[in-house]
């Protein structure tokens, strides 16, 4: 549940800072009331994307069965994994100018029909990332568990709303940088247990060799299917008995993540 409340906090955010930004740069225009107008409508038009992606995600899923119903939900949970990387690689390169990028795109559209798709295209974006991945960690939920995923969304989608007033407020000891930073390494954790939960799945269906299954066994110490250990398990992808492709796939999901941040700070450097 604690993922779910990470994610979709972390994605209403930047959806929020989005529309923060745009509704600066129109109440310096000079017609603010109709760009306004415009930029809600698109907000409006955004969630209905997501929503819509939502329903052809299950409806999709609906019309299949077997193989093909295991390789819609191995890929979609792969897929969320990359996804959350890729956002967060993104932010860390792309995150300072953002504002800057904004607001000139704002500035070529025309009134408030162009405001309104940029609007739209962002919170569609971040929406449709959340469908994503919310699908690929409900994926071995079922009944109040899976209520209980709705629920964190929820809520992290309150905690989004009550942090972005807070700072626009000047809350001494918030800002975007610092949640944005703290954020990355809770994203990247969930990203690995994602692949993890991918990995095991596809070893289990004999789509991949375990190579050595177990590598070694700590379930006396920490087991992975109740108490603390679920809870790592669940957040960052820890098992007791992990394969060697298992640990193979996570050493080279963090081995990439690091020498691509490495690659980011050398040309921030530069």
């Amino acid at each position: 549940m604690l993922n779910a409340l990470i994610i979709i906090f972390r994605e209403s955010l930047e959806a929020m800072l989005v529309i923060g930004v745009l509704l600066a740069w129109i109440s310096r225009q000079p017609d603010p009331a109709t760009l306004r107008r415009g930029l809600w409508a698109g907000v409006a038009g955004g969630f209905g994307l997501a929503i819509v992606l939502g329903f052809a995600t299950f409806a999709a899923q609906s019309q299949l069965e077997g193989t093909a119903l295991e390789a819609f939900r191995v890929g979609m949970v792969l897929f969320a994994a990359g996804l959350i990387m890729q956002m967060v690689l993104w932010m860390r390169r792309h995150g300072r100018y953002m504002k800057r990028e904004l607001e000139a795109q704002a500035s070529r559209v025309s009134g408030a029909a162009g405001i309104g798709i940029v609007a739209a295209l962002a919170v569609a974006r971040e929406g449709s990332e959340s469908v994503v991945f919310l699908y690929g960690m409900g994926l071995e939920k079922s009944g109040t568990d899976l209520l209980g995923l709705l629920g964190a969304g929820a809520a992290g989608f309150a905690l989004a709303a009550a942090t972005g007033w807070l700072v626009t407020r000047g809350a001494r000891f918030l800002s975007y940088r610092v949640l944005f930073g703290v954020s990355e390494i809770l994203l990247l954790l969930i990203a690995g247990s994602l692949l993890a939960a991918g990995v095991d799945r596809m070893i289990g269906l004999d789509w991949l060799p375990p190579l050595l299954d177990p590598v070694w066994d700590s379930s006396a110490l920490l087991d992975d299917g109740s108490g603390a250990g679920r809870v790592l398990a669940d957040f960052v992808g820890y098992r007791a008995r992990p394969s060697a492709t298992l640990l193979t796939a996570y050493a080279g999901f963090w081995a990439y993540t690091l020498w691509s941040f490495s690659r980011g700070s050398t040309a921030t450097a530069r």
